[in-house]
């Protein structure tokens, strides 16, 4: 083991220099007198081998050494808190109850590894699951039976607090023997408008998302209004038409063959997993499970294929702000 760690507060002062432009100000920022801040930086200097800070009359700057030691700091400081907070979350976690409710995408394909991970930090929290449509979990966490919330709609209601912490992407699918399967051009948002679809029952985040997308586009009427993914899905597979869902539900039926993916242009069809939750404050459970949320699923940029590692079963790797980083399709 080695005979020095870096002290965190020296670290923390390190990255103010950065933000701050001015040793002076970055001491004032930890709350150290600026003589102690030059000597611990001095210290710092020593121990590793390499200058770090510039200083002169017009303040100081980082040298290419302090940049890098810089950014791992941030990353280490980072690090410091998730371990800080993962204690406080087990002392006060035990006897407490978590109800969380999700919308059916999520429940189905995210929600069972998030509260895997919740259960190796918080062995002695009590937690409970509601499946239901998005606009039935802004329900349930406005009248305060779920103390937080996962949905998939565009819309968040009034009074309730959020946080993005992943994003999806919708798909048109069709069965094989469809003829937009064998399309040598992409799918016009038009004619996808006027196609009678296999849609989701009223309040699903699915169904509101694609009304969004097609908003001001002449619709045809659904050819079947299913109450769940699974539903869906079978009544595609079985002949009854295309259907608009997302990627998680049915990308191991794309990688099969068993659904085809239509590619579709002018109209966009990525969407925000949010978090939502009653309060200024959520729990101290709600509280782990969003970050554990927010670190398990990248957020994948709104244009272009999404991760297809945000899947559960694959695992990303971790960028440096402690979020999953995958590479595109």
């Amino acid at each position: 083991m080695t005979e020095w760690w870096p002290d965190l507060r020296v670290l923390e002062l390190l990255t103010a220099v950065a933000d701050r432009g001015s040793l002076g100000a970055a001491a004032r920022s930890v709350g150290m007198a600026q003589p102690n801040a030059s000597r611990a930086i001095s210290t710092l200097e020593d121990r590793l081998g390499v200058p770090l800070i510039i200083r002169s009359a017009r303040g100081s700057t980082l040298t290419p050494e302090g940049e890098v030691v810089a950014a791992r700091a941030k990353e280490v400081l980072v690090d410091a808190e998730e371990l800080v907070a993962t204690g406080d979350a087990m002392r006060t976690s035990h006897g407490a109850h978590l109800e969380v409710g999700a919308s059916m995408t999520v429940a189905e394909h995210l929600v069972p590894q998030w509260l895997v991970r919740l259960r190796r930090h918080l062995p002695g929290a009590d937690v409970g699951l509601q499946v239901k449509n998005s606009q039935a979990v802004h329900d349930a966490v406005a009248e305060g039976s779920c103390d937080l919330g996962f949905v998939e709609t565009p819309d968040i209601r009034p009074g309730l607090r959020t946080r993005i912490v992943a994003r999806d992407r919708l798909v048109v699918v069709v069965a094989p023997d469809h003829p937009w399967a064998r399309a040598s051009h992409p799918l016009d948002s038009r004619e996808l408008a006027a196609t009678p679809l296999v849609e989701r029952e009223e309040g699903s985040g699915t169904r509101l998302t694609l009304e969004r997308a097609l908003r001001g586009m002449d619709r045809a009427p659904a050819v079947l209004h299913l109450g769940s993914n699974a539903a869906v899905r079978a009544a595609v597979i079985a002949g009854a038409g295309p259907a608009v869902l997302s990627e998680w539900v049915v990308g191991g039926d794309t990688d099969l063959g068993t659904l085809v993916e239509v590619p579709v242009r002018g109209v966009e069809l990525h969407r925000d997993i949010r978090a939502v939750w009653r309060g200024r404050h959520p729990s101290v459970p709600a509280t782990h499970m969003i970050r554990i949320a927010a670190q398990s699923c990248p957020l994948a940029p709104t244009r272009g294929a999404p991760a297809r590692s945000a899947r559960p079963g694959l695992r990303p790797s971790t960028g440096p702000d402690g979020g999953a980083r995958t590479p595109q399709r």
